[in-house]
């Protein structure tokens, strides 16, 4: 599994990241507290309080591309 922490601050962010994240065919959970749900869910990651940082989980061991693709929603 890799995981990331994400900040998605406006509509546009999150749309462009369900983009994105549609791409893959693997698993990808965002977490809040105690919520996860599947970033794919462009609803689920509304539901989300996202004035936060929120974690992610991509369920696989090579996610080098689906990194770089979503590096300026990655909080360093």
């Amino acid at each position: 599994m890799t995981k990331a922490t994400v900040s998605l601050q406006a509509i546009n962010d999150v749309k462009e990241f369900v983009n994105i994240v549609m791409r893959y065919e693997f698993d990808i959970d965002l977490v809040s507290g105690r919520y996860a749900i599947d970033a794919k869910s462009i609803m689920g990651i509304f539901s989300l309080d996202l004035s936060k940082p929120i974690q992610l989980n991509a369920h696989t061991e090579d996610a080098d591309d689906f990194l770089k693709e979503i590096d300026k929603f990655i909080v360093k």
